[in-house]
């Protein structure tokens, strides 16, 4: 009898440790983070494989860093040119789409660039320049700071000529920018679905949205097991299948505020322009 006590307690004190033990690490970014996206999608993965998630969010330059280092099983995160070198470069395995949104301008209601409504970034941002109306980037080599950065190129202004006086780089995630630049009455770039779950708007509004040059895709991979033995291959491959199935699609579909849709699921579809 007393072997059994002994025998029941030492199972009831493994139980929960063995239940922690199947999990993954996806280092992925701030807006997939920030927006809620993983607090509505992760718990029904969960639910569903008995396999927890951590996220390290980062910008994507750092989550990818953080794959190469065999610090992470999966990296979910945007910014596709450099995605595809993770891949080539051997540091991951296939990468595939899962969805996809659209990145905004945003900026004060005084709008002393006179850009609001305009549909052509490259001439807003220009305007932005020779108006020399402050900007607030993340400057953090995140798939949103590096969409910027070609923005910029594309609009023939460098805007490191204009930092510290109008340009200002923050090296921080989109919550810290948007609340920069809210503070400071300055413009910004953000992914639309952070900004729908931004509450310290403080005047912010959206002044340019729905250039094709702002969409804004997403995509998963597994960091590659041949470089990092001890990469959880068959439980982070799990969640890659899971998020690109139907079910995980209808889960990211199912993410709104306030009845706004904020990613929308295409793992089927190949990019416009791919």
């Amino acid at each position: 009898m007393f072997r059994r006590l002994i025998l029941a307690a030492a199972l009831a004190l493994a139980t929960p440790a063995f239940a922690q033990e199947r999990s993954i690490t996806v280092a992925s970014t701030t807006s997939t983070e920030q927006s809620g996206l993983f607090g509505h999608i992760l718990p029904i993965f969960t639910r569903e494989t008995g396999i927890a998630v951590r996220v390290v969010a980062l910008g994507t330059g750092q989550a990818l860093d953080v794959g190469r280092r065999g610090d992470a099983d999966v990296v979910f995160v945007h910014d596709r040119v450099a995605e595809q070198r993770f891949v080539r470069e051997g540091h991951g395995l296939e990468r595939q789409h899962v969805m996809f949104n659209d990145f905004v301008i945003v900026g004060p209601e005084a709008d002393p660039a006179g850009i609001a409504g305009s549909r052509d970034t490259a001439a807003a941002l220009k305007r932005i320049a020779e108006s020399r109306a402050p900007f607030i980037s993340r400057g953090d080599r995140s798939g949103t700071h590096a969409a910027e950065l070609r923005l910029w190129q594309q609009a023939g202004v460098d805007p490191a000529s204009g930092r510290g006086v109008w340009y200002r780089e923050i090296g921080q995630g989109m919550g810290p920018t948007l609340n920069t630049a809210a503070a400071q009455g300055a413009y910004a770039m953000t992914d639309r679905g952070t900004w729908l779950s931004f509450r310290n708007r403080q005047g912010l509004r959206i002044v340019v949205e729905g250039d094709a040059r702002l969409f804004n895709q997403y995509g998963v991979m597994l960091v590659n097991p041949a470089r990092h033995a001890h990469v959880k291959r068959e439980d982070g491959q799990r969640f890659i299948d899971w998020i690109v199935s139907p079910a995980g699609q209808a889960a990211i579909a199912g993410y709104k505020i306030n009845g706004e849709q904020l990613f929308f699921p295409n793992a089927a579809q190949a990019e416009p322009g791919a």
